[in-house]
């Protein structure tokens, strides 16, 4: 049996302090906050006992939290000859935002932060405002091979009946793990990614597409996070879901704690290697952030989405450095258009409407992060390099003397 976000080898198939308030379910939080931390589990911000922001989140804490989306993974784990020749952390992860997303598009946005990065199809989402793929994320140099196996497997799908399609994939680097040249993500992983692809809970840290990425200079990955309105501000559902390979130690901020500072990397290794004659890290990488939600918006409101991304992003702890790609894409579930109708009747929110939105992203963004940093585990990739795992015990530690936690 294949699992479903696990491939082995090649051919096997708001404001700051808003925002580190301790949000809803406080008697939870506070259970959390005082349960053991068992070693070598890793565990996401809530089981730790780190509730952040004002907003709960839905029944997974995650973007599947928006009804129709779901997730699928493929992780390629290889041991080559090396020192880097054959060794693969990588992957790619498949977000499908409905069913039948191609005849039936979604109204969606994109926002580069900082734009050392590639997202197939993004101007095309720029021009007509709309989301026709699934989105996929991979490694810098595996994005030609996703964008041709996604064209040809609706192709397949849908024989005879699509001629044009521009695939919305995007990349971060895994270089410093994997070997990125190696082009070790095939067909077939594609192919496992969008046919795995499952609501319900979702795989986080060194899966998919996140296998072989780094964050802040621990090792990071897949993460996700969602957030759920009140009734009286529209009950609408969002969810966010990162490939979070960015940023410098010291710059790492959780729930408004100086975590970077508190861990530098004296005490836990970060990316510098003094046995190989490399710049020091400058916190080049990339984030990708896909936002999803059921509130419905048009091309414009998604775009304003999207760019609250960017703030979810900052008060972790990024500057969006020059080598960094951070891409953001939003889309909106409750308007499904139809490809084969001339004119559409659509139902969309009023601007005015949208803080709540705006709120939630940033909260949403910003745990997805903190997911990605807890759930990710120590991994030796090439070169002997390794990514050592943010230290959970630390973690908890930290953000208790910094009154972070439910508990404090």
């Amino acid at each position: 049996m294949i699992r479903r976000d696990f491939i082995k080898g090649s051919v096997a198939v708001a404001a700051l302090g808003a925002l580190s308030a301790v949000s809803a379910a406080p008697a939870a939080a506070a259970e959390a906050a005082s349960a053991p931390i068992i070693p070598g589990k890793r565990m996401r911000a809530r089981e730790l006992g780190l509730s952040i922001g004002r907003y709960p989140c839905g029944k997974y804490n995650a973007i599947t939290d928006v009804a129709g989306v779901r997730v699928g993974h493929a992780t390629v784990i290889k041991d080559g000859p090396g020192p880097v020749s054959g060794i693969a952390r990588t992957g790619v992860s498949a977000i499908i935002p409905c069913d039948d997303v191609i005849n039936h598009p979604l109204y969606a946005g994109m926002h580069s932060l900082n734009g050392n990065g590639e997202m197939t199809g993004s101007w095309w989402v720029e021009e007509s405002g709309l989301l026709g793929s699934p989105i996929m994320l991979t490694n810098t140099h595996s994005v030609g091979v996703v964008r041709d196996t996604v064209i040809d497997y609706y192709c397949r799908k849908y024989p005879g009946a699509l001629d044009w399609m521009l695939p919305v994939v995007a990349e971060t680097w895994d270089g410093f793990l994997s070997d990125i040249n190696g082009f070790h993500v095939r067909p077939e992983h594609v192919v496992a990614a969008l046919d795995s692809a499952a609501a319900g809970p979702v795989a986080e840290g060194c899966v998919g597409g996140g296998t072989g990425m780094c964050c802040h200079e621990f090792k990071g990955g897949i993460g996700t996070s969602s957030r759920v309105l009140p009734k009286e501000e529209g009950g609408y559902a969002v969810g966010v879901l990162v490939q979070a390979n960015y940023g410098r130690r010291p710059e790492l901020t959780i729930a408004g704690a100086p975590v970077g500072q508190e861990i530098p990397v004296s005490e836990v290794p970060g990316r510098d290697n003094p046995t190989e004659p490399v710049r020091p890290y400058q916190g080049d990488g990339s984030i990708i952030v896909v936002v999803a939600t059921d509130a419905p918006l048009l091309a414009d409101q998604c775009k304003r989405l999207a760019r609250r991304a960017g703030l979810g992003v900052g008060i972790t702890g990024s500057t969006a450095a020059d080598g960094s790609g951070d891409i953001f894409v939003a889309f909106s579930t409750a308007n499904r258009l139809d490809n084969s109708g001339e004119r559409f009747s659509v139902e969309t929110l009023n601007h005015a409407r949208m803080n709540p939105l705006f709120t939630a992203t940033v909260e949403a963004t910003h745990e997805a992060i903190v997911n990605a940093l807890c759930m990710a585990t120590t991994t030796r990739g090439i070169r002997g390099r390794v990514a050592h795992a943010l230290p959970l015990d630390r973690l908890r530690d930290i953000l208790r003397r910094y009154r972070r936690m439910q508990d404090a």
